[in-house]
């Protein structure tokens, strides 16, 4: 019988390999990057054409490699961080194995072009899928330039899978955002298809927070910082009023590289507990300074997964120099005193030579709180108030409602028209009234967020939104990972009744919202509305439109312990039942639920 088992040729297991470090556009932007970090560049530039489909390109001013380097950095494992099994346990830089070049090679064109400070000439290498095409002298400044083309052309099966334009794009910016807060001390760029989305100059780590997430978000920052032997923990992390449902802001930094650790996650939001609504998020930036020896980062192929050797003794750390940063905070008192210079203030009188003579106080002893005359008199009011509503407009009865009009062609009425008159409510949270078939339950929040579901998707097909002008516009700005997605958000919103101003740089201010919305956080509704699209990648018209309705709905329905009188628990089921689903809410939880008659029977043995 004939052997077996054979070797892969090199292109097929330089495929292999990249399926586990190439999973993306962003995976080749995050290894382009890292390695020229790893070059000493002060000036990083990232140019993206078509959210990486066509084009991916990084230029750094670093120290560049000769022409042999410019050849052999393409071979798999050449590596110039390890030279004996034990570096891989002092490792201080960012790449190290060999295999990233090689697999973004296999999977792509690529033409590298690169020069050293001491060379008057650079070297330019061609490779496509693995395959060194042709390599010569060029004229170019000192650094690289990488320029990857046509990803994943050579496996379709791979590039098929690949997602929206907005979505990759997304993924590129995260992966940037996560290189850029470590290295404040480097100027990077980033262009999408020829247009400037970030151009960030060196500074603190404060500053590089706030050029990329916005000023806001570094205002509700706490600084951390903590120096023991274990480790040393700097960053900032969010104020308890700073925290959000979802889409916060959560980075863990060790050693420069950024890693996910759910078991540090539960050691800094230990520390808000009673401190936030429950299921709330709070930003946080951390940076984690351990002993190389001390961790393994080794152990995931894309090396943001990283093992400790005293995870125990780092999370108690962290978790006391949180609580500190945020104890700080809590005791520190509303208005802050300048306290830097002494007071001068006399010791003893005004400095004149007045004497000092004792207060007196002035009394009545002959006032008596209890005769008539002593007692405050009520003010006479008019008994002609009606005279006061003659001018007003007068409204239908029928359409004084907390929940708006009844939509139009629907009787509502004559679906329940067999329940009781009365309803009962339950925890301010349900409705109970008695129906032909048993007892019906309603949860009050669910059956008002399907009832203003419609209404809005209404007022979207007739694009005629009801709006309420606000007194002092408010002024959202958002992050540059949110600025695509905003846009789209943002067009549908109006059509609810919503008026933006953009005032450019991803800024826009609030000049009206939608009737019935006054006195809710608008920032909040519209940032969550906008932040939820981008992570759910909402591309086609319909499910945006869907999404942004439901999104108000939400924030605009009665919430859970608002008590409702009898007519208000009345007219909302009514309305209710003249909606297309009963049953559901638009995300599909349960709203009405009937306990049968035979159920009640049963459970008192009747």
């Amino acid at each position: 019988m004939d052997d077996i088992i054979q070797l892969l040729p090199d292109v097929v297991a330089n495929q292999i390999a990249a399926g586990e470090v190439i999973q993306r556009p962003a995976s080749v932007v995050k290894e382009l990057m890292e390695n020229a970090i790893d070059a000493g560049a002060g000036t990083i530039h990232v140019l993206i054409t078509d959210a990486g489909r066509t084009a991916i390109q990084v230029i750094d001013d670093g120290k560049g490699m000769s022409a042999t380097d410019a050849r052999l950095c393409f071979e798999r494992h050449a590596t110039s961080k390890i030279h004996q099994a034990e570096d891989l346990f002092a490792l201080r830089t960012m790449g190290f194995r060999g295999e990233a070049l090689a697999s973004i090679a296999a999977v792509s064109q690529v033409t590298l072009k690169s020069r050293r400070e001491e060379d008057e000439i650079g070297s330019e290498v061609r490779i496509s899928a693995s395959q060194v095409r042709s390599q010569e002298p060029c004229s170019c400044p000192q650094g690289s330039n990488f320029l990857v083309e046509n990803l994943f052309y050579n496996v379709p099966a791979r590039r098929k899978f690949l997602k929206s334009n907005t979505t990759e794009m997304n993924n590129i910016l995260t992966a940037f955002e996560r290189i850029v807060l470590v290295y404040p001390q480097l100027n990077f760029t980033l262009y999408s298809n020829g247009t400037e989305v970030l151009n960030l100059r060196s500074g603190t780590v404060h500053q590089r927070i706030a050029d990329v997430f916005g000023k806001k978000i570094s205002q509700d920052l706490l600084p951390v910082a903590s120096d023991t032997v274990v480790c040393k923990i700097a960053g900032y992390v969010g104020k308890p009023s700073s925290a959000v449902k979802k889409s916060a802001r959560q980075y863990f930094f060790v050693n420069g590289r950024y890693m996910r650790h759910p078991y540090f996650h539960k050691a800094v939001m230990s520390v808000y507990e009673r401190m936030i609504p429950a299921g709330d998020q709070i930003p946080y930036f951390i940076y984690l300074d351990v002993p190389p020896e001390s961790i393994d980062v080794n152990i995931h192929p894309v090396k943001t997964e990283i093992k400790f050797e005293n995870e125990p003794v780092v999370w108690q750390i962290l978790m006391a120099s949180v609580k500190e940063a945020v104890g700080l905070y809590s005791g520190v008192t509303a208005i802050d005193f300048d306290v830097s210079g002494r007071p001068e203030l006399p010791v003893f009188g005004d400095g004149t030579d007045k004497p000092v003579t004792t207060p007196s106080v002035r009394i009545n002893p002959q006032y008596n709180p209890f005769r008539p005359s002593a007692r405050p008199q009520k003010p006479e009011f008019s008994s002609e108030w009606e005279k006061l509503y003659e001018t007003l407009p007068q409204q239908p009865a029928d359409d004084a409602s907390l929940f708006g009009e009844l939509p139009s062609g629907e009787d509502g009425t004559a679906v329940v028209a067999d329940r009781s008159p009365v309803h009962f409510q339950y925890k301010g949270k349900y409705i109970l009234t008695s129906v032909k078939s048993g007892l019906m339950i309603v949860d009050q929040h669910r059956a008002h967020v399907r009832i203003l579901y419609e209404q809005y998707l209404q007022r979207q097909q007739e694009k005629e939104p009801v709006s309420q002008k606000t007194l002092f516009p408010e002024v959202i700005e958002f992050a540059p990972a949110e600025r695509l997605q905003a846009a789209s958000v943002l067009e549908e919103l109006q059509t609810m009744g919503f008026d933006f101003g953009d005032l450019g740089g991803g800024s826009y201010s609030v000049n009206a919202i939608p009737a019935g919305l006054e006195g809710l956080a608008t920032e909040q509704i519209i940032r969550e509305m906008v932040t939820g699209t981008v992570e759910e990648n909402r591309q086609r018209g319909q499910e945006i439109h869907e999404s942004v309705a439901l999104g108000l709905a939400r924030h605009a329905a009665i919430p859970e312990g608002q008590v409702l009188g009898n007519e208000e628990m009345d007219d909302l089921i009514n309305r209710l039942f003249a909606c297309s689903n009963v049953n559901y809410t638009p995300d599909g939880k349960t709203i009405v639920c009937i306990l049968s008659q035979e159920e009640i029977n049963r459970m008192f043995g009747a």
